[in-house]
This record gives C-alpha cells, structure tokens and sequence, in this order.
C-alpha cells in the first residue's frame, strides 16, 4: 500500500466523496444480508406456522429494501466514480506539470510511447481502482462479516462446520496475489515498449516507406505485439491455475453445509428456513472471496501503474529557480563563458572543455564545427536546457542561475534545428512565446522571417491550421515559421542552431537580409555548417571536439591557411565554383 500512501495527495482532498460512496455502500450490504433473513422468516414463521396473513407485508418490506437498495447503489456508484475522476484529473495534471518542467537530460533517455502510456493506461487503471477497487474491497469485508454474524447467530456450529475450508481458500488468495501482480507489472512494461514502437514508426513513416522498411518494421513491431500477447498469456496461466482451485474450495463448502445442515434439519437441530439462510449466506462470503481474485487482480493493475506514475513524479528537476533568483523584464545580452566543461552522462565524453569566450551586448558570435564538436552545447547551456559540470556562464555580469527561468527563457529567442510547430493555426505558431502579440507583430515578424508571402497563399492566410509537426508545409516554409517564433519573442539574445539549414540559397540570402536587421541590439548566436551564414558574424568560434581552436572575423580566419575555418571554406567554395562551371 506503500504505492497509494505516496500518491494520497491526489486523491484525499475528494475524500467526502469516498466516505459518502462507502456510507452508502453500508447500506446496500445490510439490505444485502436481509433477504435471507426474510427468507428465513417466511418459511420458518409464516410457511411452516400457516401464517400466510403475514404474506402481503413480508412481500411490501422486500419491495421497500429493494427500493432503498437500488437507490443506494445508484448514488454509491455516482460517488464513486466521481471520487476516481476528481483524484486522477489532479494525477494527470501533476504528471503533466511534471513532464513540462523536467530537465533535456530526462528527455534524453525517455521513450513518448512510454511517457503517453504513463499518462493514459496507467493513469486509467489506478482510477479505476479508486473508483472501483477500494469500495470492493470494503464491500467484501462487510459482506463476510455480516454474513458470518448471522451464521454464528443463527447456529454456532454449522458455522464453525461451513467454514472450515475458508482459511485455504484465504491462502490461495494470497499466494494468487504474490504471483499475479509481477505478472501485471510486466504487461504494463510490454504495453509502453508496443506503444513506443508503434509512435516511432509512425512518426518515422516517412523514413520508413523511402528506404521500403515496411516489413522489417511489421516484424519488429510484431516481436514487441507478440511478447505482450505473451505476458497476457502469462497471467490468464496464473488466473487458471488458481481460480479452479479457489472455486473447489467454496463448493466444498457448499457440499458441507448442505450434508450437515440437512443431517441437523433431520434431526431438529435448526429449522428449514435456517438452512435456506445459511445456503444464501454461505454464498455472501464465497462469492466476495472468490472474486477478491477479481479485486487484486485489479489491485495489481493499479498498483503496478501506480508506480510507473511515481517514477515520473519522483524524477529530479536539477534545473529550477533558485530562493533568490531574479525576475527582470528585459536584459541587454552581455554573455561570458569562463573555463566552462560540460558532459551529457556520467559515463560520457566532455561535450565542452575549457570553453571560455565573450559575447558583448548586440554582437553577432558564429559557432562552426564538425558534427559533434560542441556548438548546440553552448547555445544549449546559455539557455540552462542543461547544467554545466565546471565553470560559469554569466549575463550581463550575474551568472544564469541568478535569474527565473521565466526571465532567461523569455530573453531568449531559439530556432532549433528540427522546426517543431503545433497543430494550430498558423497565427498562434508564430506568436506562441508572446501570446499578447498584435497582429501586426506577427505579420512583422513573418515578413523579417521571409514567410509572410508563403503564408499569404494558405487556404486561410494566418488562420490556416496546420497539421501534426506542421503537416503540408516544406521543411524550409516550416523553418521560416519558426524564425518568425523566435523573432516574435522580442529577445535580448537570439539563438540560430542551423536556422537556414532546410532552405535554399537564395531564401537564405532573403533570411540573412532580414536578420541583419533584426539582429540589430541583439546578442546572436549562430551555429551553421555554411560559411555564407555567418561570415558577416563579429567573432567566429570555431570547435573541435568540445575546444575552441580558432576564434577571430571571417577575414582574421582567412588568413589561417591551415586552418580548420579556412579549410572549411575552401572546400565549399571550391564545391560551389565546380558545380557553377559544370553547370555552364
């Protein structure tokens, strides 16, 4: 129960709900264990007596129970279902919040299929457990005990005999338990590992279908269908090793009392209708019992998805405001890099080493480099995506960790690599990080992003609504509107990871134009394989595995002749003029 004690804030502040919902519950079990009463009472005192004047009240009574009973139940299930709904909602939520705010270095490592099927399957079955399981469970414990209390009342010792078997039947309900719920716990793992494989290939559909992969990925994903088919299979095994048994064990019960109990209605030991009471009775506790296989089994579910919830809610957040950070509107952009190391996993390479470097307010840095060398690090740190292992990273004199998050992020406008765009309309694309921009921003930020015209010719101009990840729009139209993103953000830096990557020359030549000019007072960051974007750059860092090793203007770094920057160039250059002569 460890697991429920842990997630107790989601679900005790809707607690009326509960205690209401097993109020009522208490309710239906006593009108419950009353109709083998009145059976009782009907053979023994009116049948067998001739009393059949009392018949028409007998039948009014059990028409009245039936009534309240069914009322009970209606508001019992309403409550409780609305007790599960409430507590899951407040779940969902914080595992959302959660995901929103956990480090790049979680996302690193996480599956979406597995993440999605924390957030639907798991969340689901612990609601259901709360909506259903826990009222059961207490349904359960009144039945038995009820039902036992009339039993003992009416013959202690056909009681004690009919029972006999019970503690067994208890037994294997526990044994049932300690191999049901592993069971469980590895088909939820199979459930996100099938889920994981399915996103992946249809997010990939496009790779997959290019390079004819469409049979090796049906095999895959039937390798992962299969092993979940197989844990099912798993645990129906267990299910049909244990339910027989249990099942065995209540009509053995059954069997007993009715051989004694006729020997002591023979023999006068009881009267007939107490016999007919046990036979109802006997039936309150196998049947509870034996459908606690049915309550754990649920109880298993849960709990093991209550636990994959906790593995999300228990991640550390290591990037978080600190007590005394600072809020600010705006910021001017002086950033300084000091003898700063950074490395992505404990086991893994510096991804930077000793980087230091200076970046005044309103100049343009270029970042150059092989795949590899460390350019997407710097941007990333300065945005605190990540922490750095050594040395210090400051703005405008204080170092980052001063300032909320809030601040830092909305100073800092970012165009990735890979252009993500929701699927929204175009308009709340664009203003995405400034939701209280005018429309005239946003059609201003499209025209400096070279996108205005393109999405002029939309079906509904700015109110088009786009697919997933931008879905009908070329790799360099969704490029371009997330240019327009950032521009619209109205930052103090400015972030370009290989902005102009997906478009042609001359949009790139459009974009530059249009940057020069918005780059105007702001810190800009340029990380590009092409010399053309960044030679107009104040200072070009160039990296080498995570160093920098030449740093200077595009015209300082010309004159390195054996240079890494010169030999950059000359390979591009040389690439352009051969293709332009064999074009001619």
């Amino acid at each position: 129960m460890d697991t429920f004690k842990r997630l107790k804030q989601f679900y005790w502040p809707y607690k009326r709900y509960f205690f209401l919902s097993i109020i009522l519950l208490l309710f239906v079990s006593a009108f419950t264990v009353v109709y083998p009463i009145i059976l009782q009472i009907t053979i023994d005192d009116i049948v067998l007596e001739g009393n059949y004047q009392l018949v028409p009240y007998v039948a009014i009574g059990f028409f009245l129970i039936t009534l309240l009973k069914s009322i009970a139940v209606y508001y019992h299930q309403f409550l409780g279902d609305l007790f599960g709904i409430q507590s899951v909602y407040e779940l969902r939520n914080a595992l959302y919040k959660k995901l929103q705010f956990l480090p790049f270095r979680y996302y690193d490592n996480a599956r979406t299929g597995d993440l999605m099927s924390r957030l639907t399957a798991d969340v689901e079955a612990f609601r259901f457990f709360l909506s259903f399981g826990f009222a059961q469970l207490i349904n359960l414990a009144m039945l038995v005990g009820l039902s036992m209390g009339i039993m003992f009342y009416y013959s202690p010792l056909l009681a004690v005999v009919t029972l006999a078997a019970l503690p067994f039947l208890i037994i294997t309900v526990y044994r049932f338990d300690q191999k049901v719920h592993p069971a469980f716990s590895n088909i939820r793992k199979s459930l996100a590992d099938m889920t994981t494989k399915a996103q992946e290939n249809i997010s990939g559909m496009t790779t997959v279908k290019s390079l004819s992969k469409e049979n090796f990925e049906m095999g895959r994903f039937d390798e992962k269908n299969a092993d979940y088919k197989n844990q099912f299979i798993n645990t129906s095994n267990i299910w049909a090793k244990y339910f027989p048994f249990m099942e065995l064990i209540g009509q053995i019960c059954v069997v007993v009392l009715l051989a004694y109990g006729g020997w002591l209605v023979i023999n006068g030991g009881i009267q007939p209708g107490v016999l007919v009471a046990f036979f109802s009775l006997i039936w309150y506790i196998i049947g509870p019992l034996m459908n606690l296989g049915f309550i754990i089994n649920t109880f298993s579910q849960s709990k093991a998805s209550g636990e994959r919830l906790l593995q999300v809610l228990d991640e550390r957040e290591d990037i978080f405001d600190k007590p005394e950070a600072i809020e600010k509107h705006s910021l001017k952009g002086h950033v300084v890099f000091e003898e700063v190391s950074h490395r992505y996993g404990k086991e893994e390479d510096l991804a930077l080493k000793e980087v230091s470097f200076e970046a005044l307010p309103g100049q343009t840095i270029g970042l150059i480099g092989a795949t590899g060398s460390g350019k997407t690090s710097i941007t990333q740190l300065i945005a605190r995506f990540y922490e750095p292992d050594r040395g210090c990273i400051t703005i405008d004199g204080l170092p980052i960790s001063n300032y909320t998050l809030k601040t830092l992020r909305k100073n800092i406008g970012v165009v990735l690599q890979e252009s993500f765009l929701f699927s929204s309309s175009v308009k709340d694309n664009i203003s995405y990080g400034n939701p209280s921009a005018t429309m005239a921003e946003i059609i201003d930020a499209a025209k400096r992003a070279d996108a205005h015209e393109f999405i002029e010719t939309l079906p509904q101009g700015y109110d088009t609504v786009l697919g997933e990840r931008g879905g009908g729009l070329s790799g360099g139209q969704k490029q371009r509107i997330a240019i327009a993103r950032a521009i619209c953000v109205n930052p103090s830096i400015l972030i370009l990871d290989d902005a102009t990557s997906a478009v042609d020359m001359e949009t790139e030549a459009k974009i530059q134009r249009a940057f020069r000019e918005v780059m105007k007072g702001r810190t800009t960051f340029i990380i590009a394989h092409r010399i053309s974007s960044l030679m107009h750059a104040d200072d070009i860092l160039v990296l080498d595995e995570g160093r920098i090793v030449e740093r200077g203007t595009h015209e300082q770094l010309l004159q390195i002749t054996d240079g890494n920057y010169r030999r950059i160039y000359d390979i591009q250059f040389r690439d352009r003029k051969q293709f332009l002569d064999e074009a001619k």
